[in-house]
């Protein structure tokens, strides 16, 4: 059974949960096996609804009068009994009925039972919301399995784990044999991707081919959501904008360019379709910034981005069984550039970070910008052995009114650092995690006169 790293802030909720959870993220990410698994293991007494095979759920919450009126019903419903003080109750898919995280706020005051909710396709629509309950509501994201997580399927033991992020941290080349063997694995990464239906395919029977068939089928429901959750004058450009999105990666600047939808299509008129899709969840854009100076959302140019899937094995999978064979056998003659900028962008957005790049045109482009450590951090990817050629990085760095300290650049090459530059194998991008940043004793009574 793989663990996910999202069981620990769960888990912690389960044990203080003063308000109601939200568990969202993009289809088929784990969600409903992980509540459940997280609800069990800290021994709790819950009952499920699930508002798609269950429909009546719907009906019910709409039209119950008062608290004791829709506990009364879901009683009668469930195969449990509701327990007051006791029971703790699970709404999955709740996007069949979004409208029950405006009556959270009343449920939590009541605070007879404890409530937990997932769904997908949630983003825009929560956002929306004028009556979204702030103080009452715990919302977390849920992604497919991170590198980290994948690893798992091989079993790699601890004491190797705490090699690498020790060969992270120091700077210090890995272990060769241990190098490529991690290597072979982050290429399998690219196949299989971290959707937990194609990573149990292949943990079972070892077959690319049935994990493919997970991922278009998977693909395929994305697509039909776009068609069951949105207006029609809607659905044609979701669905036509998510299929560009591989072509568009393929190409020199990776730059999703509004004329290839249509000629002279300006962004403010399908502004729209692009923020539901990320806010959805699958697809993840990475942003423009005019400068590359803290803090990046103040420079953001929103109608200038890059758009990645969410999952890398769907991206391969889209790019088909050929394009799969060449990064299996590491063959030199495909372009892995969008395949490793799209696992690089799935590795930061899990992890927390907001995603930006840059480009001058005097200067050129820096693949992305992080803010880590209260500072900004330039990213460059390079699936070639040219890795050490990357003229905007090094203008970058030499312009005192970026102040940016240091870089990194991820290849598929062993560690190895040149002045502020680090060269890491790509696999390390599991390692590039946001900490805690200290400020001081800002306690109240440090401000009384």
């Amino acid at each position: 059974m793989l663990k996910r790293k999202i069981e620990k802030e769960i888990t912690g909720w389960i044990a203080n949960a003063d308000k109601a959870l939200l568990v969202y993220g993009v289809r088929q990410a784990g969600k409903t096996f992980i509540i459940r698994k997280c609800l069990q293991d800290m021994g709790c007494d819950y009952v499920e609804f699930n508002l798609i095979r269950q429909p009546e759920i719907v009906s019910l919450l709409r039209d119950a009068g008062s608290i004791d009126d829709m506990i009364l019903k879901l009683s009668l419903i469930s195969e449990k009994k509701i327990v007051p003080g006791q029971t703790w109750i699970f709404f999955d898919e709740i996007q069949r009925y979004r409208e029950i995280v405006t009556k959270i706020k009343f449920l939590v005051e009541d605070g007879r039972f404890h409530y937990i909710m997932s769904g997908s396709l949630l983003g825009v629509e929560i956002a929306n919301l004028k009556s979204a309950p702030v103080g009452y509501m715990k919302s977390v994201t849920m992604y497919p399995l991170d590198f980290e997580e994948f690893l798992q399927i091989f079993e790699v033991s601890d004491d190797v784990f705490s090699l690498l992020s020790k060969c992270f941290e120091e700077r210090k080349p890995v272990d060769e044999v241990i190098h490529a063997k991690l290597m072979e694995m982050f290429h399998l990464y690219l196949l299989v991707g971290g959707m937990p239906a194609a990573v149990e395919k292949y943990r079972t029977t070892g077959d690319i081919n049935a994990v493919m068939e997970e991922h278009l089928s998977l693909v395929e429901q994305y697509k039909l959501d776009f068609t069951q959750y949105e207006q029609e004058n809607r659905r044609l450009a979701l669905t036509r904008i998510y299929e560009m999105i591989p072509a568009e990666l393929n190409e020199k600047n990776k730059r999703f360019k509004i004329a290839d939808i249509q000629k002279d299509l300006r962004y403010e008129r399908i502004q729209d379709s692009f923020v539901w899709l990320w806010k959805a969840g699958v697809a993840l854009p990475t942003f423009n910034a005019t400068e590359p100076t803290i803090p990046l959302m103040l420079n953001e140019k929103s109608s200038l981005f890059k758009l990645f899937l969410s999952d890398v094995g769907l991206l391969t999978t889209l790019y088909g069984r050929a394009a799969k064979l060449k990064i299996l056998n590491n063959e030199s003659d495909i372009n892995k550039g969008a395949i490793y900028e799209n696992v690089v962008a799935q590795e930061l957005a899990a992890h927390g970070f907001s995603l930006y790049y840059y480009n001058n045109k005097k200067m050129g482009e820096l693949d992305f910008l992080i803010e880590l450590d209260g500072k900004v951090l330039p990213i460059e990817v390079k699936s070639g052995k040219d890795y050490e050629k990357h003229s905007a990085l090094t203008q970058a760095l030499k312009k005192e009114t970026f102040h940016m300290e240091n870089a990194i650049v991820f290849t598929n090459e062993n560690v190895m650092e040149k002045g502020h530059i680090s060269y890491l194998p790509i696999y390390m991008v599991m390692f590039l995690k946001e900490k805690e940043i200290s400020f001081g004793d800002l306690s109240v009574n440090r401000f009384r006169i």
